[in-house]
């Protein structure tokens, strides 16, 4: 618990672990198709899902989906990741490590994670600032931003300290290649 202080009195904040947060989803106190998400033990409402960002998830999705058979990546489309107890984000499109039970059984945890990609538009300035430092934290080796006002992807890699110390930011007419698979390059006019 962290203690926060008004002028009047000091308040408790209370912060909810994964267990909490997917017990609450269980019993109906997070509605089924409601869009949230645990970040730091907080349980944070989700911008709704507009066009340019639906499309932006699809058209990677048709991307990415052809190139990962069976045996070589797990493709996840708005599914979530269970960082530790207390972060359980649900980034756009998640590219893990190839598991025959398709992480029926686990949740995917950092150790799974090979990319991860957030489709931003009105969600941009959080996607940069809380989820890009979040991911950090947990050493997800590379994150793209497909940053749709300024139609570029931002790539971020090699996390120290809490940091990504390594970006590049792709534009229309360029290819960007994850780096987990170093034989795939995709345009970066059809991610965005």
């Amino acid at each position: 618990m962290t203690m926060l202080t008004d002028e009047s009195r000091v308040l408790t904040r209370y912060r909810f672990t994964v267990d909490e947060y997917m017990k609450m989803a269980e019993v109906g106190i997070i509605a089924e198709d409601e869009r949230v998400e645990l970040i730091d033990g907080d349980v944070i409402e989700m911008s709704p899902i507009g066009n340019p960002h639906e499309a932006g998830t699809a058209g990677t999705h048709r991307l990415l989906a052809p190139l990962f058979i069976e045996g070589r990546a797990v493709l996840r489309v708005q599914g979530h990741v269970r960082l530790d107890d207390n972060n359980r984000p649900e980034p756009d499109i998640a590219l893990l490590k190839w598991r025959d039970d398709l992480y029926r059984n686990q949740s995917p945890v950092p150790e799974d994670i090979l990319l991860l990609i957030e489709v931003s538009d009105s969600t941009l300035a959080s996607d940069r600032n809380v989820k890009l430092a979040l991911y950090a934290r947990f050493n997800i080796p590379e994150v793209w931003i497909e940053n749709i006002p300024e139609r570029v992807v931002e790539a971020y890699t090699n996390p120290v300290e809490g940091q990504y110390t390594e970006s590049r930011i792709y534009r229309r007419g360029e290819t960007i290649t994850p780096s987990a698979f170093p034989d795939i390059s995709l345009p970066v006019s059809e991610l965005i």
